[in-house]
Protein backbone atom coordinates (compact mmCIF):
# COMPACT_ATOMS: atom_id res chain seq x y z
CA UNK A 1 0.00 0.00 0.00
CA UNK A 2 0.89 3.32 -1.35
CA UNK A 3 1.08 6.17 1.38
CA UNK A 4 1.00 10.30 0.95
CA UNK A 5 1.99 11.74 4.54
CA UNK A 6 0.85 15.53 4.26
CA UNK A 7 2.55 18.08 6.93
CA UNK A 8 0.98 21.20 8.24
CA UNK A 9 2.51 23.53 9.78
CA UNK A 10 5.93 22.08 10.04
CA UNK A 11 8.98 24.01 10.48
CA UNK A 12 12.08 23.90 8.29
CA UNK A 13 13.94 22.60 11.16
CA UNK A 14 11.62 19.74 10.79
CA UNK A 15 11.36 19.34 6.91
CA UNK A 16 15.10 19.46 7.17
CA UNK A 17 15.57 16.74 9.77
CA UNK A 18 12.91 14.63 7.78
CA UNK A 19 15.18 15.14 4.91
CA UNK A 20 18.52 14.22 6.40
CA UNK A 21 17.02 10.96 7.66
CA UNK A 22 15.28 9.91 4.23
CA UNK A 23 19.12 10.58 2.89
CA UNK A 24 20.70 8.91 5.45
CA UNK A 25 17.68 5.40 4.95
CA UNK A 26 19.07 5.98 0.52
CA UNK A 27 22.97 5.85 1.53
CA UNK A 28 22.14 2.42 3.65
CA UNK A 29 20.28 0.48 0.91
CA UNK A 30 16.88 1.60 3.14
CA UNK A 31 15.59 3.41 -0.16
CA UNK A 32 11.99 2.78 0.53
CA UNK A 33 10.07 5.54 -2.00
CA UNK A 34 7.88 8.20 0.34
CA UNK A 35 5.73 10.83 -0.69
CA UNK A 36 5.51 13.92 1.32
CA UNK A 37 3.83 17.40 0.98
CA UNK A 38 3.60 20.09 3.28
CA UNK A 39 1.54 23.07 4.16
CA UNK A 40 2.12 26.25 6.08
CA UNK A 41 -1.15 26.13 7.74
CA UNK A 42 -4.07 24.55 7.76
CA UNK A 43 -6.21 26.94 6.15
CA UNK A 44 -3.94 26.49 3.47
CA UNK A 45 -4.12 22.88 3.39
CA UNK A 46 -7.85 23.49 3.65
CA UNK A 47 -7.78 25.66 0.31
CA UNK A 48 -6.37 23.32 -1.80
CA UNK A 49 -8.15 19.91 -0.86
CA UNK A 50 -11.87 21.23 -0.43
CA UNK A 51 -14.34 18.66 -0.39
CA UNK A 52 -15.34 18.65 -3.96
CA UNK A 53 -11.94 17.98 -4.59
CA UNK A 54 -11.18 14.91 -1.96
CA UNK A 55 -14.59 13.76 -3.84
CA UNK A 56 -12.96 13.96 -7.36
CA UNK A 57 -8.88 12.85 -5.79
CA UNK A 58 -10.89 9.70 -4.15
CA UNK A 59 -12.67 8.96 -8.39
CA UNK A 60 -9.08 9.17 -9.70
CA UNK A 61 -7.80 7.09 -7.12
CA UNK A 62 -10.17 4.71 -7.78
CA UNK A 63 -10.77 5.45 -11.79
CA UNK A 64 -7.62 7.13 -13.77
CA UNK A 65 -9.30 9.64 -16.00
CA UNK A 66 -7.99 9.96 -20.07
CA UNK A 67 -8.90 13.40 -19.70
CA UNK A 68 -10.48 16.67 -17.65
CA UNK A 69 -13.06 15.97 -20.13
CA UNK A 70 -13.97 12.34 -19.38
CA UNK A 71 -13.41 13.12 -15.62
CA UNK A 72 -15.63 15.42 -15.55
CA UNK A 73 -17.88 13.43 -17.84
CA UNK A 74 -18.07 10.74 -14.97
CA UNK A 75 -18.19 12.26 -12.03
CA UNK A 76 -21.06 14.89 -13.55
CA UNK A 77 -19.84 18.19 -12.81
CA UNK A 78 -19.09 21.62 -15.10
CA UNK A 79 -15.93 21.02 -17.02
CA UNK A 80 -14.15 23.97 -15.86
CA UNK A 81 -14.78 23.87 -12.33
CA UNK A 82 -13.44 20.18 -12.56
CA UNK A 83 -10.70 21.92 -14.90
CA UNK A 84 -9.63 24.25 -12.11
CA UNK A 85 -9.60 21.59 -9.32
CA UNK A 86 -6.92 19.11 -11.13
CA UNK A 87 -4.94 22.00 -11.72
CA UNK A 88 -5.02 23.06 -7.84
CA UNK A 89 -4.55 19.33 -6.99
CA UNK A 90 -1.97 18.85 -9.46
CA UNK A 91 0.01 22.32 -8.62
CA UNK A 92 0.30 20.63 -4.41
CA UNK A 93 1.16 16.90 -5.70
CA UNK A 94 -2.14 14.93 -5.35
CA UNK A 95 -2.78 14.11 -8.68
CA UNK A 96 -0.59 13.55 -11.54
CA UNK A 97 -0.13 11.68 -14.92
CA UNK A 98 0.18 7.98 -15.01
CA UNK A 99 4.00 7.11 -15.93
CA UNK A 100 2.24 7.09 -20.04
CA UNK A 101 1.48 10.65 -19.89
CA UNK A 102 -2.25 9.73 -20.68
CA UNK A 103 -4.17 9.54 -17.35
CA UNK A 104 -4.92 11.55 -14.58
CA UNK A 105 -3.65 9.41 -11.66
CA UNK A 106 -3.83 9.89 -7.55
CA UNK A 107 -0.74 6.92 -7.12
CA UNK A 108 -1.36 6.39 -3.72
CA UNK A 109 -3.84 4.44 -1.10
CA UNK A 110 -4.12 6.29 2.22
CA UNK A 111 -3.55 9.95 3.09
CA UNK A 112 -1.69 10.45 6.15
CA UNK A 113 -2.43 14.34 7.98
CA UNK A 114 -0.19 15.12 10.62
CA UNK A 115 -1.03 18.97 11.88
CA UNK A 116 1.27 20.85 14.64
CA UNK A 117 0.16 22.56 17.14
Amino acid sequence: MSELKIHVGESLDDMGRRFVKAWHRAETGDAAPERHLSFDSFETLTRVLTPKRLQLLRHVHNRPSASVAALAREIGRDYKRVHQDVEALSAAGLIERDSSGAALVAPYDTIQTMIAL
